[in-house]
């Protein structure tokens, strides 16, 4: 039996409907993509499988004791609790049975109460069979996977930003025991990093998933089923991203060829009603009547091709053209509340490229976007002719009491307003829509503005931080192919490494002490990193001077010898670890056999919680050795 099965699902809110006769399954260990327009009804899907709202018509069935995990139902719960506690809150009967153990252990120092021994027992053997001994480390090291440090694990949950709040409710849903997990865009506060380690966690995760993301290169890593929710119905598969837009691409093109036949046969039978209307008599009138029934049977089976669905039209054009260097920045440096972000960049970007700066969270992406175009400092020069357009993620250039109209007209005051109106029409603002409030628009609404006003602009270097972020996947594909024709040159912050694959003809690595060049996209700064992997981490910056040989070889043999030391730990410390666990499973057979011998049960237990104890010093002396042994072969 499917974990969840959904048959003729159907949700209206009044006239509009969201969608109808939706059917699919869900099957145990299934990493399902769902994707499909924004505002289309795809967190109203998760609302109604979790129960939170009723479907209009059909249902979805659960088997029976599904325990089911949705981010919205693990908001932070008390902000006085640190970062850590707070998600440890997901652990609540353990640390329950944790605290109890610890009481009975004091207890039974002084006292032989079999009824108490009996209850250490059993309770032992509970905390142990559903994670007791991992669940710390493993809290932990979620958190650390996406991306809090140390110093923020400990910050309280007050001090948090919302982007991190998120992460705390995803690090919660991670960690619990669901049969299936509900995710809604789970990449959305996530740097590259991150990202990668959500990807190999959910691969690995036992249970199932259903995932909504707007990330292709996530979902093509993560996903092997695909449902997408357009034209009021879902379209269900096997297969990931960009397998489903191929089997799409093949069922849209049938549909495109179907709806052209029915109207040419349509057209067809209309001349036959013209024909017969002229002639007039009593019979022409009843076949005519006939014909249009038949073109009415017709209209009703014919559905409009998807293309004709999604009308993002951008077409970026330059007003002028830049000589071949477009920006130098030399030895760029930002400080930051006493702390220093980055240092030491340097690069070059020549006319035409199409350039994407990556790099770690929080070491200045979007700051050193920022200083370029306000040219702060004496880092930055601009080359002949550069006019800058720039795109800012948080769209703070947008008046909130503006309507889309006042702001593409107060933009470019001498145009005229049906110029306005079209060229807000190419961004899907039509009728009344060009008159609502920015402060009433949604995030993927507010980036079509801002990027209506760059596509007027007619500049010929754009400077954009994460222009992604907000668009749905249809949206998306129309802002790569247009900046795929760009005649220009690019600038482009982003964490979507499907994006850069389509876009970056460069990659610019910002480090905290230095910045590199790679020609290509993401795929080739992929190369550059395992290649890199392989070389030694202390080879000699190109400005140094190569005069400490000897030096640099007495270095290099410490840092092997201690390499070969660190490897010697953790393939000792594995070996015991294996040892204990042993050691602590046989104990436990024999608590089970030793049936009321309680004497020869205290003696096996005080054994076990010596061998459990050593286990887990190990394993922490593991994690450590393990740890450092990471860094230095990073």
């Amino acid at each position: 039996m499917s974990l969840l099965s959904a048959s003729g699902l159907t949700k209206t809110f009044g006239d509009r409907v969201l969608f109808e006769n939706a059917a699919f399954a869900v099957e145990k260990g299934d990493k399902i993509g769902f994707i499909g327009a924004n505002g289309a009804g795809k967190t109203t899907l998760f609302k109604i499988i979790i129960g939170n709202e009723a479907s209009t018509k059909g249902e979805a069935v659960r088997q029976a004791g599904l325990k089911i995990g949705y981010l919205e139902q693990h908001a932070c719960s008390n902000e006085k609790l640190t970062a850590l506690e707070e998600t440890l809150t997901v652990f609540a009967d353990l640390q329950l049975m944790e605290n109890e153990l610890e009481q009975l252990n004091l207890i039974l120092l002084n006292s032989s109460d079999e009824k108490l021994i009996e209850r250490q027992v059993l309770l032992t053997e509970k905390f142990q069979s559903e994670g007791g001994l991992t669940y710390f480390s493993r809290t932990e090291a979620v958190l650390t996977g996406l991306g809090f440090s140390k110093e923020e694990i400990a910050l309280p949950v007050s001090a948090l930003s919302g982007g991190q709040r998120s992460k705390i409710g995803l690090a919660k849903l991670l960690l619990c025991k669901n049969d299936l997990i509900l995710l809604d865009e789970p990449t959305n506060h996530l740097d590259i990093e991150s990202i990668v380690w959500l990807e190999e966690f959910l691969i690995s995760y036992s249970g199932a998933a259903i995932i909504i993301s707007h990330d292709r290169f996530f979902l093509d890593k993560v996903t092997t089923k695909t449902m997408e929710l357009e034209n009021r119905k879902i379209y269900f598969t096997k297969g990931n991203f960009s397998r489903y837009m191929e089997l799409k691409a093949e069922r849209v093109e049938a549909e495109r060829r179907d709806f052209e036949n029915k109207s040419r046969e349509i057209k067809r039978i209309e001349g036959i009603i013209e024909q017969q209307k002229r002639w007039n008599r009593e019979k022409n009138i009843k076949t005519a009547e006939s014909k249009q029934k038949q073109i009415d049977r017709i209209a009703k089976t014919m559905e409009k091709p998807e293309s004709e669905t999604h009308n993002v039209k951008i077409n970026f054009n330059v007003r002028n053209q830049t000589g071949a260097t477009v920006l130098t920045v030399t030895n760029d440096r930002c400080d930051f509340e006493n702390a220093t972000l980055y240092k030491n960049s340097s690069f070059i970007i020549e006319r035409g490229e199409r350039v994407c700066l990556i790099g770690p969270n929080g070491v200045g992406k979007s700051t050193l976007l920022k200083r370029l175009v306000a040219n702060e400092g004496n880092a930055f020069l601009r080359g002949v002719g550069v006019e800058i357009g720039y795109f800012d993620q948080f769209q703070d250039s947008l008046n909130p009491k503006n309507t889309p109209f006042e702001e593409v007209h107060s933009t470019y005051p001498f145009m005229a307003d049906t110029t306005v109106r079209n060229a807000l029409a190419a961004f899907e603002f039509k009728g009344d829509d060009v008159f609502k409030l920015n402060s009433e628009l949604s995030g993927g609404e507010r980036a079509r503005v801002a990027l209506c006003k760059l596509v007027l602009s007619g500049n010929n270097f754009l400077v954009l931080d994460e222009p992604t972020n907000h668009l749905d996947l249809y949206s998306r594909t129309s802002l790569e192919k247009a900046l795929q024709s760009f005649e220009g040159t690019l600038f482009i912050v982003s964490h979507d490494r499907y994006f850069i694959n389509r876009i970056a003809n460069k990659i610019i690595l910002l480090k905290p002490d230095e910045t590199v060049t790679i020609k290509g996209n993401y795929d080739d700064y992929l190369a550059w990193c395992e290649k890199n992997a392989e070389a030694p981490i202390d080879l000699p910056k190109a400005e140094e001077p190569i005069k400490k040989g000897k030096e640099d070889y007495i270095n290099k043999k410490k840092q092997r010898s201690e390499l070969t030391k660190l490897r010697t730990a953790v393939s000792r410390c594995e070996k015991e670890i294996a040892e204990l666990e042993a050691k602590s499973e046989e104990l436990k057979a024999q608590i089970e056999d030793c049936g009321t011998d309680y004497q020869k049960l205290t003696e096996l237990t005080t054994l076990l919680e010596e061998v459990d104890t050593n286990l887990l010093l190990k394993m922490d002396e593991w994690e450590a050795a393990s740890a450092e042994l990471s860094k230095m072969v990073e």
